[in-house]
């Protein structure tokens, strides 16, 4: 396909891809081009695709079921899609190296973000390779992490304090709460296709390695946050109205960078399930 180039952005993770529309009906030749580069690149961006929320949608299912957030809103007559609208009266909350939804048995396989309203300056996302970051560890760190587990909590990104406030948010957030308690996910994940170890605890869900007693638990979180965050690891993306990223969720994480308040930014998500990490 000589008319679709991909163009990389950084040795850790990241490119470019153009020729490429994504309010068009994606064909198996092109489906496959892009689940190839998204396994090579981890997270992949388009310029200028000013996707309706049902284009989105339909995009997103080519690579799986999609989730529905239970506590962000979303687009009324297309829930698969949530809105991260942001400013001076809805703080950001995902200015933390995170990765999304970990909180659930099957975290998800990867999303596809639009830009839709942006501020003048500011608003940039970071993403960091988690299996760059783990080859850059020590065999003997490597071995140390490999097999352990970590627990992952809904509430340590939305906690009741912000999200339960009012009579009808408090009940979202305990029905939410019973139907997502803390569960643990390994500290090391294993790709399910490419085979390759990723760094899989992040500062937005985990609390705690489980095999640790909690000062050496903390040190060891606080030690990885840290690493998978040098810049090295990480791609940094300037956006512009209607570009998209799509990212591999699996063995990335990534940061919204809250530069930009009191101007507002306005951004729709579609989040595609994957499986039980291993």
């Amino acid at each position: 396909m000589p008319s679709i180039e991909i163009t990389s952005l950084s040795p850790a993770l990241g490119a470019v891809v153009s020729g490429l529309s994504l309010d068009e009906p994606l064909d198996k030749a092109r489906h496959a081009l892009l689940h190839e580069a998204l396994l090579r690149h981890q997270v992949l961006f388009f310029r200028d695709q000013p996707l309706t929320p049902a284009r989105q949608r339909d995009f997103a299912r080519h690579f799986g079921d999609l989730h529905v957030h239970p506590i962000y809103p979303n687009v009324p007559e297309t829930p698969q899609i949530l809105v991260l609208d942001t400013h001076a009266d809805n703080l950001p909350d995902n200015d933390n190296w995170h990765t999304d939804v970990t909180f659930i048995a099957t975290p998800p396989l990867g999303a596809v973000l639009a830009a839709k309203q942006l501020p003048a300056t500011g608003g940039d996302t970071l993403w960091s390779s988690g299996t760059a970051a783990f080859d850059a560890l020590s065999p003997r760190l490597q071995a140390l992490l490999d097999g352990l587990t970590a627990t992952h909590d809904f509430a340590k990104s939305f906690p009741a304090s912000r999200h339960g406030i009012s009579d009808a948010g408090r009940a979202q957030w305990e029905a939410t709460r019973a139907r997502h308690p803390p569960l643990s996910h390994p500290v090391i994940r294993t790709h399910p296709e490419t085979g390759r170890k990723a760094i899989f605890v992040n500062e937005g869900f985990t609390l705690r390695i489980d095999q640790l007693p909690p000062p050496e638990s903390d040190a060891l979180l606080a030690f990885l946050y840290a690493h998978i965050a040098r810049p090295e690891f990480t791609v940094r993306w300037r956006w512009q109205v209607n570009d998209v990223a799509f990212w591999d969720n699996r063995v990335t994480q990534h940061y919204a960078v809250a530069d930009y308040l009191p101007a507002r930014r306005v951004m729709h998500r579609a989040t595609i399930l994957g499986d039980v990490p291993v």
